[in-house]
């Protein structure tokens, strides 16, 4: 078992993740118990679940998780997010999104209501000391932002303290009008970990030698880069005559000309607000060397669509894809082990890893 991963906390002394991280398949595995199991993961908007008696099964962190949720609004208007699984033998209990006034198992017809309570189940009459609260489904710890769903198994702090930085920043935003555009959202699956693809998101360094068309967009001398507690933000200035946010008064970054604003919350969900909207997007780990990322578009003003820094997603994403894999495979390299960070421009990839070794190295 892989232990021990560190990284000096000084940036200007400080060497990369180790090589081993990327390569090593009880890494990857621990990863999943301390990292993932540890952290909020998106599962999807919420218009589905908006009237009373919505069920809508939910899949946590597909490929890596997998843990079957249900989110189910009762009577009194409140949303639960609870466990699919039936406590009697673990049949799946919904399948797909419907209304119903309760849950009913179809294997043996135990039956919940929507708050997961059990309130029947035949041929039980001379079961003793049932039923039991191990008999009702669990509930799982959940949130809600900007009409986005949020759970995890073994949250290492609430929600808030994940996200609170990134909801205050952008606060004058409208984004609970932010309407879900699926035409426009997209799934990706990169032959790579999915911690190297977080690193490449999070510098942007390699813009002017990676992204042509975006370095003709962003102001990459004025490129920056805050660190929060569990999140970062790249901030991208645009060049004269480029699009940007049109900020009110006492908004934070009033009189800047920021072109979009690329937060990064642990350990693998970007928020990207464009003038246009937001591009939400979840990186989702499938094997050692494969990951799906989801594209999920949300959109406030159609009329700045396919513009600005945010305009030619497709073409930025094959882009990076391209330069992750091939890290990839340089990772494989026995001449490899680890590299030294540029202070200027790669304190969020720092941050980023020194965040893995504090998950990783608990226990």
């Amino acid at each position: 078992m892989p232990t021990g991963f560190s990284i000096d906390p000084d940036i200007t002394l400080a060497s990369t993740l180790d090589s081993a991280f990327y390569r090593d398949p009880a890494a990857y595995a621990l990863a999943r118990e301390r990292i993932f199991a540890q952290t909020w993961q998106w599962i999807g908007d919420l218009t589905d679940v908006e009237a009373r008696g919505s069920l809508s099964p939910r899949t946590l962190l597909p490929g890596l998780l997998d843990e079957p949720l249900l989110l189910a609004r009762d009577t009194n208007d409140t949303l639960h997010c609870l466990s699919n699984v039936c406590t009697h033998r673990g049949n799946i209990l919904v399948n797909e999104a419907c209304r119903a006034d309760q849950i009913r198992c179809g294997y043996h017809s135990r039956r919940f209501d929507l708050a997961g309570r059990m309130t029947f189940m035949p041929e039980f009459a001379e079961a003793k000391n049932f039923p039991s609260a191990a008999d009702n489904l669990p509930r799982i710890p959940f949130g809600e932002w900007a009409n986005c769903g949020f759970a995890a198994i073994d949250p290492a702090a609430p929600l808030s303290e994940f996200l609170r930085d990134m909801m205050a920043r952008p606060a004058w935003l409208p984004v609970d009008r932010f309407d879900p555009a699926p035409a426009r959202s997209r799934d990706y699956t990169i032959h790579a970990h999915w911690a190297l693809y977080v690193d490449n998101y999070l510098e942007g360094f390699h813009i002017p030698f990676v992204h042509a068309g975006l370095n003709d967009i962003v102001d990459y001398g004025n490129y920056a880069s805050e660190l929060f507690r569990y999140a970062n933000l790249q901030v991208a200035i645009a060049r004269d005559g480029e699009l940007a946010f049109d900020q009110p008064s006492g908004a934070p970054d009033h009189g800047r000309r920021v072109a979009a604003y690329y937060w990064w919350v642990f350990p693998n969900l970007m928020f990207n607000f464009y003038p246009w909207g937001l591009s939400l997007n979840v990186v989702q780990p499938e094997a050692i060397d494969r990951t799906r990322v989801a594209f999920r578009s949300y959109v406030w003003d159609a009329a700045k669509l396919d513009s600005g820094a945010g305009g030619a997603l497709d073409q930025v994403e094959m882009e990076d894809e391209a330069i992750v894999e091939a890290v990839q495979r340089g990772m494989d390299s026995c001449f490899y082990r680890r590299g030294r960070y540029s202070p200027a421009r790669e304190s969020g990839v720092h941050h980023f890893h020194r965040l893995v070794c504090e998950f990783m190295n608990r226990r």
